[in-house]
């Protein structure tokens, strides 16, 4: 392996190994470990618009793992900084695992297999360098949901019986951390939200 490759590899492990990263990817299990690379591999790949921690995160503590998103979250960064560097050196299956099972000697043992199962399954597939280093760094729309709602009464006031829209976003920010954001709007703000869209749409469609 070259030095320049090494170098930005042994970044990636010290990142995975401050703060005990390493540790909290033990009590990750081994098939919510290995989804949760697989969802990185295909963002790289563009193949997806981002990694669901906030989804996964819940179904691992609906089995009864106690992890935080935010740990969660900070390993998912860590992989995919992992991955895109050693797809960028053109790294192989062999070279990423013994660098790794060499730098972090607290990374589980599971965590090395599914490493070393994706990366030679998946590894390939990866963008090249160029194209990661090209990758935009505004977030990427994913998906749009909203609802009509009755606000009925607040501190000053005990009936407003006003409606609303409540919009929720959910979007993927250029980690690939997949959020959703959430926000109200009047009735009049709807409407001038919604001529807005047709004003994008009519203007598309001329393109």
């Amino acid at each position: 392996m070259a030095a320049g490759s090494a170098r930005a590899l042994s970044q990636a492990l010290g990142a995975l190994d401050a703060g005990g990263a390493a540790n909290k990817i033990n009590l990750i299990p081994q098939d919510f470990f290995a989804e949760l690379c697989e969802q990185i591999i295909h963002h790289l790949n563009h193949k997806i618009p981002g990694v669901n921690t906030a989804e996964l995160c819940q179904r691992i503590q609906t089995s009864g793992i106690e992890i935080n998103i935010g740990d969660l979250a900070k390993i998912a960064n860590i992989l995919s900084f992992l991955f895109s560097t050693a797809a960028r050196n053109n790294l192989s299956t062999e070279e990423l695992v013994t660098t790794l099972g060499s730098a972090v000697s607290t990374l589980p043992k599971h965590a090395l297999q599914v490493i070393r199962h994706v990366w030679n399954e998946q590894g390939k597939s990866i963008t090249a360098a160029e194209d990661a280093r090209n990758v935009a760094t505004v977030g990427q729309f994913v998906d749009m949901k909203w609802k009509l709602g009755v606000a009925m009464s607040s501190d000053t006031c005990r009936s407003l019986k006003y409606p609303y829209v409540t919009v929720t976003l959910t979007v993927a920010d250029p980690s690939g951390q997949i959020t959703d954001k959430s926000f109200e709007m009047t009735i009049p703000q709807f409407k001038n939200f919604f001529r807005q869209f047709k004003e994008m749409a009519s203007v598309l469609e001329t393109v």
